[in-house]
């Protein structure tokens, strides 16, 4: 199997799946013309013309509501949001239209669209660029969340997104799309509402997805030389989470570490410990501990910055105290 990046994974997925269902089409700011703000469109235009692959104004709003209107008429509209800060301009087409179109229309319309893009923290772009979306989102009934952590979960789960009946919003991280690894050619498709165990361990289960996932591993590595076996489990999806795939591995480990880019306060985080608690409580050996960004908003100095995020350092520290090493 070829050796890619993440944006080179996301590429061939758009690619197939235009290939495969002509209605399948991308909009978004620069996605055309420019290859993508991170090149995840590269090479799509001079493939599939300026039809289905659409450079669009500076108008998050205008552009996420044309295709909510293309989705009701039955096309795949997939909206590239040059960052998921800037969906933040679109919310009330995502939440008041996308989202509930399907209820208030009592089962006539399905919106099959994709929202995708970077969410979360870049490299020093300050306060008002990294904002982590999950919780806003997950919050909201009718939308799925999606956010991939490997190179080979980005291609068979923005797969599945796209030919999804309902919305998704894909949620993807500027500093994990050089990650690399071997990715199959061709199709394959990785289900919604399926996790995954990234690593085996019995001592203690991290729940971590997206670019947290990285940081877990890190730090599973570092604690395996400390004797303390980790197991490593990425829900890939957010909502709906898999329940049954968490509940077998806090059944094996009796601990959990919760890592998340998002805040302490009404986190996806929060989310997931709140569903371990109410079905997994009586299998807990200790309370549930968790890693997160501090309660502030980004600073742009890199020193401050790397204070408020989770680290490796972090992750480590919490599964110490859950597991009474400290």
């Amino acid at each position: 199997m070829p050796m890619i990046e993440m944006r080179e994974a996301l590429n061939q997925a758009l690619k197939e799946e235009m290939t495969r269902d002509e209605k399948v089409f991308i909009l978004g700011e620069e996605v055309a013309e420019f290859n993508g703000a991170y090149k995840v469109t590269k090479g799509l235009l001079d493939h599939f013309g300026p039809k289905r692959v659409i450079d669009t104004p500076i108008s998050e709003s205008g552009f996420t509501g044309l295709a909510v209107g293309a989705a009701m008429m039955g096309l795949r509209p997939v909206v590239e949001f040059m960052s998921f800060n800037f969906s933040l301009v679109a919310i009330d087409q995502i939440i008041s239209n996308a989202a509930k179109m399907y209820y208030m229309s009592g089962g006539l319309y399905n919106i099959p669209m994709v929202m995708r893009g970077p969410n979360g923290a870049g490299p020093r772009v300050s306060s008002q660029h990294s904002h982590n979306m999950e919780s806003v989102y997950a919050h909201f009934p009718g939308l799925r969340v999606m956010a991939p952590s490997t190179p080979l979960d980005a291609k068979g789960m923005l797969k599945a997104a796209i030919r999804c009946n309902d919305p998704v919003v894909f949620l993807e991280n500027e500093l994990a799309y050089n990650l690399k690894e071997e990715v199959p050619e061709g199709d394959y498709i990785i289900p919604i509402g399926k996790g995954d165990i990234k690593r085996e361990g019995t001592d203690v289960t991290i729940i971590a997805w997206s670019r947290m996932m990285s940081l877990a591993k890190t730090a599973a590595e570092e604690l395996a030389k400390e004797g303390i076996n980790v197991e490593l489990l990425d829900p890939r999806t957010l909502k709906p989470l898999d329940m049954p795939l968490i509940a077998e591995s806090v059944k094996k480990t009796n601990r959990v570490v919760v890592v998340e880019e998002g805040h302490h306060f009404s986190s996806l985080g929060a989310q997931v410990a709140e569903s371990v608690y109410s079905n997994l409580f009586d299998y807990l050996d200790s309370p549930i501990a968790r890693v997160y960004q501090s309660e502030n908003p980004m600073p742009y100095a890199a020193n401050l910055e790397a204070a408020t995020l989770p680290s490796v350092e972090k992750i480590i520290q919490a599964v110490k105290q859950v597991t009474y090493r400290n």
